[in-house]
């Protein structure tokens, strides 16, 4: 049973990593545009965004450079809730469930 647990974990967070390449990628292009005034800060984001999340534990955030859209992620009851957030502007543009 344990051997089957070990696997089955191992398996989760190989499939939950991010690729190293594509997030020092995203990470840079954030920077670079928060620095040009083009997105909001991500502290400015977070500020808005998690305390409108009450009774959700706060997991981190993507940063789509395409689109410069955050994505925060929350887990509340067991559920993931993703919360997309234009970098540009701050406003919630979506969100999961």
């Amino acid at each position: 049973m344990n051997l089957v647990l070990t696997a089955l974990s191992g398996l989760l967070l190989s499939a939950a990593a991010p690729e190293p390449t594509a997030q020092r990628g995203d990470q840079a292009a954030a920077s670079a545009a928060r620095r040009e005034g083009r997105i909001l800060p991500l502290a400015e984001i977070q500020r808005r965004v998690i305390p409108a999340m009450q009774g959700a534990k706060y997991l981190g955030v993507d940063f789509d450079s395409g689109t410069a859209v955050y994505t925060l992620k929350f887990l509340r009851d067991g559920s993931l809730i993703w919360v997309m957030v234009d970098g540009r502007s701050g406003n919630v543009i979506g969100r999961s469930r």
